[in-house]
């Protein structure tokens, strides 16, 4: 009977001593009541940090990256060399068709003769649907475009659409097991920023040239009709069209596009179109076929000091109205050659290449208000935004 009596108190105590540890334990770690079940793992691209800043390298010490070998391989698998073929048909001299000259010679020189051109650039798998995207001016008129991969698969391209206005171009083939790039932050861009070029210059093969960024935001260069294009010393020659511009981490900032030179090689100063704009015009082209753009039909420049002084107009600060296209919306809205425009939608104008920019985003049937100076007397007054001529959805 004791004993019994003693092992009820001993489990009494131990039950007593559990639920005080288990309490215990609750309040310093309450998170054990909670729902602990499934956990779903979502990975998610990591925000974007500050640009970090080396620290000056003691003497004989070296803190740069030895080697870009990591970037190159994340990227090179996506970057593809185009090659494409046209037939060109010589017209015949309307002499060689001459009777005369036929019953002489014969009609061996009045047939048309055709040559097979070809052409060398480079694209970039910009999906694992098999969309890449290139220059315009690579594929323009091609009857055949054959896209090579970097594994040594080849395939037949057929062209999405094209846009002439920022020479770009989005072709598709159909493969497995793609790869494609990560898309990197364009608008992050920092002169000085390390960046390397990959393409297929001269047709030699893939090639990887290093560089730094040079510029950002380069316009008024007569290449295409809206730019916004990277400066870069990585070497871009030709072939190098289309090819990728890729940062240190491998993801892609930029469309290879142009260079400046004199004798056709690289001398240092090669355009690329920002990712973030051929990201834009690649989407519109695979979701309509086309990019859709406003349209106001001017023609404008910077006013300046020195402009103003040359045309006898008061200077302020805006853009100057150099040519009004007749039926066009500018020209409904009563604007005329010489007007000054100072503000967009109450937005003031700092830069005529911009405001071009803004007008061709904003959705066809739009209307702006624009207010200004005519022959020093302000003016207001409204404009509807429609689709710019030419760049229409295509006939079915």
């Amino acid at each position: 009977m004791a004993i019994r009596k003693f092992l009820s108190f001993l489990l009494q105590t131990i039950m007593t001593g559990l639920a005080a540890a288990f309490l215990y334990v609750l309040l310093i770690n309450p998170d054990l009541l909670r729902n602990n079940g499934t956990v779903v793992n979502v990975i998610e691209s990591p925000q974007p940090s500050e640009p970090q800043v080396n620290e000056p390298p003691q003497t004989g010490e070296w803190n740069g990256p030895v080697s870009y070998a990591d970037a190159v391989e994340k990227a090179i698998p996506a970057v593809v060399n185009i090659h494409t073929a046209k037939i060109i048909t010589h017209r015949v001299h309307p002499l060689l068709k001459d009777p005369i000259f036929q019953k002489f010679f014969g009609d061996r020189f009045s047939q048309a003769r055709k040559e097979l051109q070809t052409n060398l650039g480079s694209g970039v798998l910009i999906s694992t649907q098999g969309h890449i995207l290139t220059n315009n001016h690579v594929i323009e008129g091609a009857d055949q475009i054959d896209v090579m991969l970097a594994d040594g698969r080849s395939a037949m391209a057929r062209v999405v659409g094209t846009d002439l206005d920022t020479d770009l171009a989005v072709l598709h083939i159909t493969a497995e097991n793609l790869p494609s790039f990560v898309i990197g932050d364009s608008r992050r861009l920092r002169v000085g920023d390390v960046v390397l070029a990959i393409g297929n210059p001269f047709g030699v093969g893939q090639t990887v040239t290093s560089g730094i960024i040079s510029a950002t935001g380069r316009n008024h260069l007569g290449i295409t009709a809206y730019e916004d294009f990277i400066q870069t010393d990585a070497a871009i020659n030709p072939g190098n069209s289309g090819g990728a511009l890729i940062n240190t981490q491998g993801e892609l900032i930029g469309i290879n596009s142009a260079i400046y030179s004199k004798s056709g090689g690289s001398q240092g100063i090669g355009f690329a179109i920002p990712i973030s704009l051929a990201k834009g015009v690649m989407t519109q082209i695979i979701e309509n076929g086309y990019v859709i753009r406003g349209w106001l039909g001017i023609e404008a420049q910077d006013m300046t000091p020195q402009l103003a002084k040359t045309t006898g107009l008061p200077y302020t600060r805006g853009m100057l109205i150099g040519t009004v296209i007749n039926n066009g919306p500018a020209a409904d809205a009563g604007l005329l050659p010489g007007d000054i425009v100072i503000a967009i939608n109450n937005q003031k104008i700092e830069d005529t290449s911009e405001v071009m920019k803004t007008i061709s985003r904003q959705v066809p049937g739009t209307l702006i208000q624009l207010n200004g100076f005519r022959n020093g007397v302000p003016f207001s007054t409204e404009a509807r935004v429609i689709q710019r001529p030419d760049r229409k959805k295509p006939e079915s």
